[in-house]
This record gives C-alpha cells, structure tokens and sequence, in this order.
C-alpha cells in the first residue's frame, strides 16, 4: 500500500488516510519533544490581543499561476550559526522546494522551449504558486568540462604527480554558465532561489550514471579496454570494482591528470559566474559523495578522504571520533570549499555527509567540524525499503520509522560541527527525499521535518528521461498534472519569520496551520507565511495575538508585524469562516 486512503478528512471531497492522521501526529509530538526549541509556553492571549481576517475562496486550479500582491524573502541568504538560514533582514527563513536535473547532454535545464530538458516560464510560475521558494537546480562537471578523449587515457590515468591536463576551456564553461543562469533568472522573478547542485549518480556513464567526464575516469586498465557495467537497477554499480577504483583515483587524486584539482577549477569558474547573484541560496559541491567501504586508504576511513576533499590538504582537521585526518598527497592544498570560498565570499555552501555511512554501519556521520563561515549541513533521506522499479515504499510504516530516525541523527551530528565560525553547529537543510508517490510517507516526513523547523528540497519536479530514477518520482507527470503527492508538499509555512521560531505546525488532516515565535526587535521585516490556498476551497481565516496582519486578504503571502514590547506571537490558519471563533 503506497498511501492511506481509507477514511474521510474533515470535509467532503477530501480524503485523507488513518495511518496519514496518526502518523503526523505522533511524528509531530515526538520532534516537539526532540527539539531544543521547544519549551513551555505562555498563553500568547492572555498578554496581547487577537486580530482576524477571512480570506475568500481564491478558486484556485493546478494551471501556473502568478504570485498576487506579495512581499517575499528576496536576497543573499547567510548561516551565522545555529540550526537556522537567514535573510539581508535578519529573518529565520525556511526553504521549501524540489529538485531538476537533466542527466543527457547538454547536461543541463535550458529556457529553450520544445526540447526535452526544457525549464520554462509555467514551470518556474507554477513552483512559485505551489508556495515552494528554492529549487535543487543540477549542472554537471561532464557539460563544463567535457574534454577530450575517453577513459583510462595515460596521459590521464598514469600514477604520478598531478598537473594540468588541459582538458578545460573556459569558453565551453562560460557557454554552459551562461544557459544555466537563464534559468536561475527565470526563477528569480518569481522569487524562487536556486541551489546550483554538482549532480552525479555512480560518478559516469559506463557505470549506467552521470556527472565526471568520460576522461575522467580511470579503472587500471588499458585505454580502450571494455568496463563492464553491473547489471540489474542502476544502484548496483556502486558495489562495481571498476566504479570503486575510478571514483578512488578521484578522492586520492593520484594520477598525473589531477582529477580532483580540475574538478575543483570548475567549482571556481561557477562561483565567480555566480557571486554577485542575489536568488543563488549557494552550492552543493558534490552530490551523494560514496564509497562501500567505510576503510578507504592507509587505514583511514573514507570520511577523512571526503573531509580532505572539502577542506584540502593545507587545512586537515579530524573525524567526528576524533581521528586525526592525513590527507593523501595529491589532494589539492585548498579543497573545494575554499576555492568556492575564494571564488564568492557571499553565498552559503551546502556540503554534504558521506552517503554510505549514514545509511550503514554506525549510521552517524564520521566528518568533523570544518571552520567556514558559510556552511549549510546538507543531507538525503531515503528508505531501502522501496521498489527497484517505481521507488515506492513496501512498507510505509518501516520507512516512516527509517526515514524519521535518519532525521534525528542528522540533527545530533549537527551540533557536533560547532565551529568559532559557527558556533551552534552550521545550519542544516534535507535536499533530497521522496522520489515516491506515497502520499503517507511524505506527509509523515515533511510533519516530522517541519516540527525540527528543518527545511527541504523533494525529488523531483519533473521526470527528465532520468536514467538513474523513476517516473514514479516525479512531482508533475507526463501530462502536466499534479500527483497526488502535491496534498503533502504544498502546504502553508513560514518562508520567513521576524524572530525566533518555537512552534511550526501544520496538519495534514485538517490543514490547519500554527506559528509561535518569539519577535526580534531588531528585525523590522515582517514575517511571511505562504497560504497554500489550494487547501481552503471554503477561504481560510487567520488570526494573529502579539502582532498585525500587514497584507491583504487574499495575498498569496501572509505579512504580519509583531506589536512592541510583546514576548511571544502566534499566528494561525483554519479552513473558513472567523465568525464564532
């Protein structure tokens, strides 16, 4: 059974699963008890008045629509410590959103109409009107520096001391840049950010994936030998031998054509393409960084390889066990985050954890603390209890629990990256989960989520031919239409708020929705809710008690100002009319 759909919600026409109602509201009770945040509270009544405002039906269809009279986060975003991002304003801003690549060449979206890696105006218009505000946007090192030649080449592939092997043109780069960035506009005028993502999936295409160059891949063999791909679904080639000694050749960058290095000059060509772009949120160095093997070289684990990657060999630190971190010698001497860094001091960086051993083993994460200013601590949920051909759990219950304590870990090895730069621990974001249609577990995961006040990224908005995915996976289906998944993705939320947040709430039965915080004076911005009006067929009415509604009734976006000298605001939405309340 992929989803609940036994049982009535609480109006006609609307059905909502049993499991969906339980689900969501032990998952909500079990992170309000985990959270460091959550405490007793105050009757915000008893201390401030409360305001009402009905908002009519908005008669809204799944057609793309534009955003109605509507103030938004806009800006570079900044993570100065602590679990949260936020905005020029000083405002807790959460992000709600999906992911889009395209894995053929061009290797890339395009605004180009017509053409099967099209992103276009409906497309970026509709996202926004979902009320999601980023988008995971994939570019891959295979479209920016394509190179010459194929693998295992000796001018590539032999052991030695790295050094340029001339396969970057700057001009092949700018090109690409120059697509994506129409894209990143097209989305920014509707106020939606992009994450640019560095996407592969087992590293190349004969290992049935994407991303690294064809020159890029070196398994010990002759050039021209044959690499057997391993048959089956695409994810068995990450237990591949040819797979484990080409990607191994990149995380040691020991061989003369300096993989790694050219890797990292690409990241330096996207972030000074970027840097003075306000609807970038930042960059995802690399996407799903693996091994099988928790040991990797020299007796130390492959976390220690993927921190060196990260900081370089100039800056080693030590794991999260407190082993100390020799990094191999042909490891550039500033990794990717500093060329990144250098490259753009304004944007955040999204790294990502090892992804074999959060899922295995131990199952927290081994990287420890690495001091920069501007880290997001960027992590995937998934559940292996799924179908190899739709991706669709077997078993919703076992993957709510699997998916929910994946969650709780990443929040505990989240304090423990506190650094001087980010004292507190950086903040965190999940920018790849679902990839199903299972309307039950994605419910239960976005509840559980936002009671960490934990922002997302969904997998995928569009199914792009992808050939290591499922259409199964896809927000939008071949036709255009919504799937179902969209009852639990698109919902009302905070996209930012005047102060510290203490309570997020929304009900995926009732779609009522509830917000306390506590106001920063400092902050004169208001805070912004997004109302997925999709959901209140009837209108909706919102109440504020310690503050002002400061937008129009209908407007896409709920502004509200905090009165002075209050402690504590709270802000609700409910289905139809305020008379009686």
């Amino acid at each position: 059974m992929t989803s609940g759909v036994a049982g009535a919600g609480r109006r006609p026409g609307r059905h909502r699963g049993g499991r969906l109602r339980v689900a969501a509201g032990l998952l909500v009770a079990l992170a309000v008890g985990a959270s460091a945040c959550s405490s007793a509270l105050p009757d915000v009544d008893s201390v401030a008045g409360t305001v009402s405002q009905y908002s009519a039906p908005s008669h809204y269809t799944d057609a793309p629509v534009a955003l109605r009279g509507t103030t938004t986060v806009a800006g570079l975003l900044s993570a100065p410590g602590g679990p949260f991002i936020r905005d020029p304003a000083g405002r807790v801003v959460f992000l709600h959103g999906v992911n889009a690549v395209y894995k053929y060449p061009p290797y890339e979206l395009s605004v180009v109409p017509g053409r099967a890696w099209s992103f276009t105006p409906a497309d970026a218009s509709r996202i926004a009107g979902l009320g999601f505000n980023v988008v995971r946007l994939g570019i891959l090192w295979q479209g920016l520096e394509p190179g010459t030649g194929g693998p295992n080449q000796p001018a590539i592939c032999t052991r030695g001391k790295p050094h340029d092997p001339h396969m970057y043109d700057a001009a092949v780069a700018d090109a690409y840049l120059a697509r994506v960035a129409k894209v990143v506009d097209l989305l920014g005028r509707d106020h939606v950010y992009t994450l640019l993502d560095m996407h592969q999936d087992v590293y190349n295409q004969v290992f049935r994936g994407e991303g690294a160059p064809a020159w890029a891949v070196c398994t010990d063999q002759g050039e021209g030998a044959p690499i057997v791909a391993s048959p089956g679904r695409w994810s068995t080639n990450y237990r591949n031998r040819w797979f484990d000694i080409a990607v191994r050749h990149f995380w040691n960058n020991d061989v003369v054509g300096d993989i790694q290095g050219e890797f990292d000059r690409v990241w330096g060509t996207v972030a000074r393409s970027f840097r003075d772009n306000r609807w970038i949120a930042g960059y995802d160095p690399y996407n799903e960084p693996f091994s099988t093997s928790a040991v990797f070289d020299d007796g130390q684990h492959f976390a220690a390889h993927l921190e060196c990657f990260y900081t370089g060999r100039r800056h080693p630190g030590a794991l999260e066990v407190h082993e100390p971190i020799v990094c191999p010698a042909g490891v550039p001497a500033e990794g990717v985050i500093p060329t990144i860094e250098a490259a753009d001091t304004h944007h955040l960086v999204f790294a990502e954890p090892d992804n074999y051993t959060i899922r295995h083993g131990a199952g927290f994460d081994l990287i420890g603390p690495m001091d920069y200013p501007r880290l997001v601590y960027n992590f995937h949920v998934y559940c292996g209890k799924r179908s190899p051909v739709t991706g669709d759990p077997t078993n919703v219950d076992v993957c709510v629990d699997h998916e929910v304590a994946a969650i709780a870990r990443r929040m505990k090895d989240r304090t423990h990256k506190a650094t001087p730069e980010q004292p507190g621990g950086p903040a965190w974001f999940m920018s790849e989960f679902g990839a199903t249609h299972s309307v039950a577990l994605i419910s239960a995961v976005t509840s559980y989520a936002e009671a960490l006040d934990l922002g997302w990224a969904y997998w995928s908005w569009r199914y792009y031919d992808d050939p290591t995915g499922s259409s199964f996976e896809a927000l939008v289906g071949a036709r255009g239409r919504l799937e179902p998944t969209v009852a639990a993705l698109s919902r009302t939320y905070p996209q930012a708020v005047a102060g510290t947040p203490t309570t997020v709430r929304f009900d995926p039965v009732s779609d009522d929705f509830s917000l306390t915080y506590t106001p920063e004076p400092r902050v004169h911005a208001p805070s912004v809710v997004f109302v997925a009006d999709r959901l209140y067929p009837g209108g909706y009415c919102t109440e504020v008690s310690g503050g002002r509604i400061v937008s129009a009734p209908g407007d896409a976006h709920l502004l509200v100002r905090a009165d002075g000298g209050i402690r504590f605001v709270r802000v609700t939405v409910e289905p139809g009319h305020c008379s009686g309340r």
